[in-house]
């Protein structure tokens, strides 16, 4: 993992085979709440032959700086800084729920650095619920497990939940909490035509925490864009069928030449 300077704080990151090369498409991974770069493992593997792959550990997440943020536009501040010091012009932007949120403030503030948009079980406002909230302070491993049983589709392996529960409790309270306050605090349901670079919403069919409704609100409403939806998985859909999302990315990222 490399390691750069944001704002005080650190991100982490990976990237693929050979590195960020001038001349080939950059696409960059932002993971969603609680999350790390190994979200996107799947991904990373399968598109580093073609192209430059990133994959970010957030401020607070993973290998990035303890102390995560509260709000997306500052998340999205740091994923600016983190291209900026990229040897490339503008990125191919994927994000994950919070990343998602990330990605299209980004679209919105910085478009110059952006090709185009994958926008993964995400949406233009993410209200969460108060009590998960409260419980991510006052019950945090229940809380938790209550999130990851939402977060996967009924037909998903027990297994891949259990990793899921796993990897969020490796974040602290006080970061989990940021992070879905960031997500309760986002709405740009009056903006997001704004967001004019080619855009892909990507969500399962079984999503309960951000429904497909979402993905076709984002699908409509962008000017450039259109929508997937993946049966059998849910929220975690880059993991629970990563085969699937694969090739439906690919077929978008060769539409853009």
């Amino acid at each position: 993992m490399q390691v750069i300077q944001s704002n005080g704080k650190e991100i982490a990151y990976a990237t693929g085979l050979g590195g960020v090369q001038r001349g080939r498409k950059t696409l960059l991974f932002v993971h969603g709440s609680g999350g790390s770069h190994h979200h996107w493992n799947h991904q990373r593997q399968y598109f580093q032959k073609s192209y430059n792959v990133v994959t970010v550990d957030l401020p607070g997440h993973g290998q990035g700086s303890p102390t995560g943020e509260d709000s997306v536009e500052a998340y999205a501040n740091h994923i600016l800084h983190l291209v900026q010091s990229l040897p490339v012009d503008w990125v191919c932007l994927f994000g994950h729920s919070l990343g998602g949120a990330i990605a299209q403030k980004f679209a919105l503030l910085y478009p110059k650095h952006l090709e185009a948009l994958v926008l993964v079980g995400t949406g233009a406002r993410l209200r969460v619920l108060p009590e998960v909230l409260t419980g991510i302070r006052e019950r945090f491993e229940a809380t938790v497990r209550l999130i990851n049983d939402y977060a996967f589709s009924k037909e998903t392996s027990r297994e891949l939940v259990q990793k899921g529960i796993e990897t969020m409790l490796k974040t602290s309270p006080a970061v989990l909490h940021g992070d879905f306050t960031s997500c309760d605090r986002f709405d740009i349901m009056e903006q997001v035509t704004d967001i004019k670079v080619p855009t892909l919403a990507v969500c399962g069919r079984d999503d309960l925490l951000t429904p497909p409704k979402y993905s076709h609100y984002l699908a409509e409403r962008i000017q450039d864009a259109h929508v997937e939806i993946i049966d059998g998985a849910g929220h975690m859909v880059m993991i629970e069928k990563p085969g699937e999302f694969n090739r439906r990315v690919e077929e978008f990222l060769n539409t853009l030449g």
